[in-house]
Protein backbone atom coordinates (compact mmCIF):
# COMPACT_ATOMS: atom_id res chain seq x y z
CA UNK A 1 0.00 0.00 0.00
CA UNK A 2 1.01 3.49 -1.27
CA UNK A 3 2.34 6.10 2.20
CA UNK A 4 2.62 9.44 1.03
CA UNK A 5 5.57 11.63 2.70
CA UNK A 6 6.25 14.91 3.36
CA UNK A 7 9.45 16.81 2.62
CA UNK A 8 9.64 19.73 4.48
CA UNK A 9 12.50 21.83 3.05
CA UNK A 10 13.45 24.56 5.46
CA UNK A 11 16.63 26.76 4.87
CA UNK A 12 19.49 27.29 7.04
CA UNK A 13 22.31 29.16 7.76
CA UNK A 14 24.55 26.51 9.03
CA UNK A 15 23.84 22.72 7.65
CA UNK A 16 26.34 21.00 10.10
CA UNK A 17 25.03 22.79 12.86
CA UNK A 18 20.94 21.97 11.83
CA UNK A 19 22.67 18.45 11.11
CA UNK A 20 24.13 18.27 14.86
CA UNK A 21 20.90 19.74 15.83
CA UNK A 22 18.85 17.22 15.05
CA UNK A 23 20.93 14.40 15.57
CA UNK A 24 21.07 15.30 18.91
CA UNK A 25 17.01 15.30 18.91
CA UNK A 26 17.45 11.59 17.99
CA UNK A 27 16.74 11.59 14.40
CA UNK A 28 19.16 9.92 11.71
CA UNK A 29 20.71 11.98 8.63
CA UNK A 30 19.93 9.73 5.13
CA UNK A 31 23.80 10.05 3.73
CA UNK A 32 22.54 9.31 0.19
CA UNK A 33 20.81 12.59 -0.06
CA UNK A 34 22.78 14.97 2.18
CA UNK A 35 25.89 16.81 0.89
CA UNK A 36 27.19 20.15 2.43
CA UNK A 37 24.51 22.22 1.22
CA UNK A 38 22.01 19.83 2.69
CA UNK A 39 20.80 17.49 5.14
CA UNK A 40 18.30 14.63 4.59
CA UNK A 41 17.06 13.98 8.39
CA UNK A 42 14.73 11.35 8.66
CA UNK A 43 12.01 11.78 11.08
CA UNK A 44 10.03 8.95 10.26
CA UNK A 45 9.09 6.62 7.40
CA UNK A 46 6.82 9.20 6.06
CA UNK A 47 8.47 12.19 7.36
CA UNK A 48 11.77 13.74 6.38
CA UNK A 49 13.09 17.49 6.75
CA UNK A 50 15.32 18.81 4.48
CA UNK A 51 17.94 21.79 5.59
CA UNK A 52 19.21 23.48 2.85
CA UNK A 53 21.64 25.93 2.88
CA UNK A 54 19.94 29.25 1.53
CA UNK A 55 22.25 29.19 -1.40
CA UNK A 56 20.89 25.62 -2.16
CA UNK A 57 17.11 26.75 -0.68
CA UNK A 58 17.00 29.44 -3.70
CA UNK A 59 17.56 27.06 -6.35
CA UNK A 60 14.00 25.69 -5.36
CA UNK A 61 12.43 29.85 -5.38
CA UNK A 62 11.93 32.47 -6.88
CA UNK A 63 10.63 34.40 -3.16
CA UNK A 64 12.91 36.09 -0.84
CA UNK A 65 13.97 33.84 1.59
CA UNK A 66 12.03 34.57 5.00
CA UNK A 67 14.36 35.52 7.86
CA UNK A 68 12.69 32.89 10.38
CA UNK A 69 14.05 34.10 13.56
CA UNK A 70 11.76 37.39 12.65
CA UNK A 71 9.12 35.62 10.04
CA UNK A 72 6.82 32.71 10.87
CA UNK A 73 6.81 31.20 7.12
CA UNK A 74 5.77 27.65 8.92
CA UNK A 75 4.57 25.80 11.66
CA UNK A 76 6.04 22.26 11.97
CA UNK A 77 3.90 19.65 14.00
CA UNK A 78 4.67 16.93 14.94
CA UNK A 79 3.21 13.80 17.07
CA UNK A 80 4.20 12.44 20.25
CA UNK A 81 3.60 8.74 22.07
CA UNK A 82 3.07 10.33 25.61
CA UNK A 83 3.04 13.39 27.22
CA UNK A 84 6.92 12.52 28.54
CA UNK A 85 7.55 12.27 24.99
CA UNK A 86 6.77 15.62 24.38
CA UNK A 87 8.54 17.10 27.06
CA UNK A 88 11.74 15.03 26.23
CA UNK A 89 11.87 16.46 22.49
CA UNK A 90 11.11 19.68 24.40
CA UNK A 91 14.10 19.44 26.46
CA UNK A 92 16.44 17.91 24.17
CA UNK A 93 16.17 20.45 21.45
CA UNK A 94 16.85 23.31 24.06
CA UNK A 95 19.65 21.38 25.58
CA UNK A 96 20.95 20.98 21.79
CA UNK A 97 21.24 25.21 21.70
CA UNK A 98 17.26 25.14 20.50
CA UNK A 99 14.79 27.74 22.23
CA UNK A 100 11.99 26.64 23.71
CA UNK A 101 8.02 29.14 23.91
CA UNK A 102 6.70 29.29 26.50
CA UNK A 103 3.18 28.67 25.53
CA UNK A 104 2.67 24.75 26.94
CA UNK A 105 -0.81 23.88 26.05
CA UNK A 106 -2.39 21.46 28.26
CA UNK A 107 -6.31 20.89 27.49
CA UNK A 108 -6.27 17.63 29.69
CA UNK A 109 -7.10 14.65 26.25
CA UNK A 110 -4.17 17.48 24.27
CA UNK A 111 -0.80 18.41 25.59
CA UNK A 112 1.92 19.69 23.61
CA UNK A 113 4.64 22.41 23.60
CA UNK A 114 7.23 24.02 21.52
CA UNK A 115 10.69 25.24 20.17
CA UNK A 116 12.30 26.64 17.43
CA UNK A 117 15.44 25.50 15.58
CA UNK A 118 18.96 27.17 15.82
CA UNK A 119 17.34 29.11 12.52
CA UNK A 120 13.68 30.00 14.00
CA UNK A 121 11.81 27.37 12.67
CA UNK A 122 8.90 26.95 14.73
CA UNK A 123 8.04 22.97 15.99
CA UNK A 124 5.65 21.83 17.65
CA UNK A 125 5.22 18.65 19.58
CA UNK A 126 1.66 17.16 20.29
CA UNK A 127 0.34 14.37 22.56
CA UNK A 128 -3.52 13.52 22.07
CA UNK A 129 -5.29 10.65 23.85
CA UNK A 130 -5.95 8.42 21.55
CA UNK A 131 -9.36 7.88 23.58
CA UNK A 132 -10.53 11.25 22.95
CA UNK A 133 -9.13 10.65 18.98
CA UNK A 134 -11.46 7.77 18.50
CA UNK A 135 -14.31 8.68 20.61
Amino acid sequence: MYQQMIFVNLATDDVAASRKFFTELGYSINPQFSNDDCSCVVISDTIIAMLLSKQRYADFTKKEIADSTKTSEVLICLSAESREKVDELVEKAVAAGGTANDDVQDQGFMYGRSFDDLDGHSWEVVWMDPAAVQG
